[in-house]
């Protein structure tokens, strides 16, 4: 007896996205600036990722040729999650209906989708570019919400700006050691190692 089918990956992304804009859900993770920035937004990228997986291959394929390759792509989440970092797009988000749609739509389709589309082409150095430009933004934005002598967003107190960067040099840090982690093991050799076997000799039969 076969067990229950797994979820289509464009209905799990859509299930994900409508359980995030549930009111409950709004309220929660927008609450604070930290649970807004570290785990709203990145589940909506999350959701465009999984949705960018469920296009076949040669879908895929097709998408990256439209544009010239996976770097185009790679360029539009780049700008479009730096967008989202700024204070006054995180205000804009709380109180405009507006802005709150823009967020929903642009960091799945904007964001998620396209790195999910140029993913599989980038090579070690491409996806290495991702990842340090992940990183080092992330450092040096939580660094700035820490230094800064007033509150950036409106819409969040001094305290709640300051544990949020704290959080965000914390990810960083933790995220860069367990991708160098990765890259160290992946580069591991063998803890067997090969020994030469010469080939065997055939015996010569006599004349």
């Amino acid at each position: 007896m076969n067990g229950p089918r797994a979820p289509h990956p464009a209905m799990a992304a859509f299930g994900l996205l409508c359980a995030l804009g549930l009111p409950p859900a709004r309220s929660w993770l927008e609450a604070t600036m930290t649970t807004h920035m570290l785990i709203q937004m990145p589940l909506l990228a999350a959701a465009g990722y999984v949705l960018g997986r469920a296009f076949t291959p040669s879908q895929r394929a097709a998408l990256r040729r439209l544009v010239g390759g996976p770097t185009p792509y790679v360029l539009l989440a780049s700008f479009a999650s730096s967008y989202w970092m700024l204070p006054r797009a995180l205000d804009a988000a709380l109180v405009d209906p507006l802005a709150a749609l823009a967020k929903f739509s642009s960091l799945p389709l904007l964001v998620g989708m396209p790195l999910a589309l140029a993913w599989e082409r980038l090579g070690i150095v491409g996806r290495g570019f991702i990842w340090t430009n992940f990183f080092s933004m992330l450092a040096v934005l939580g660094w700035l919400y820490v230094a800064a002598p007033v509150r950036a967003c409106n819409s969040y107190l001094v305290a709640d700006q300051y544990e949020a960067g704290w959080w965000m040099i914390r990810l960083a840090i933790a995220l860069f050691l367990a991708w160098l982690a990765g890259l160290l093991v992946g580069r591991a050799p063998s803890a067997r190692p090969v020994r030469y076997r010469p080939a065997s000799i055939p015996a010569r039969t006599a004349p």
